[in-house]
């Protein structure tokens, strides 16, 4: 198989991965707890979940993160979404 050719192909899922394991481990900071494998599972999933509320068009971003990092809205977004699905499922835990 080759590699190369394969992650030109599929440069957007590798972007979207790379975003939500960063905002897994934002999430995990910023709300303590869980531990690295969680915080990188649940920044996946927040990607996901912040992709939605912006597409939904329930979430919007005050500034434009683009323009102090590269990628910054999207970072933004999925940290936001992996908060709220810890936060989700800290009360539905019942932690």
């Amino acid at each position: 198989m080759d590699y190369v050719q394969w992650a030109t192909d599929n440069k957007v899922w590798i972007i979207m991965v790379l975003n939500g394991l960063v905002a897994g481990w934002l999430a995990g900071l910023l709300l303590g707890g869980g531990g690295l494998i969680r915080n990188l599972i649940v920044g996946l999933i927040g990607a996901i979940v912040g992709g939605y509320l912006v597409a939904a068009g329930l979430l919007t971003l005050p500034y434009d993160f683009d323009a102090y990092f590269p990628y910054g809205n999207q970072v933004v977004v999925s940290t936001i979404g992996a908060m709220l699905v810890v936060i989700v499922a800290r009360f539905l835990g019942g932690r």
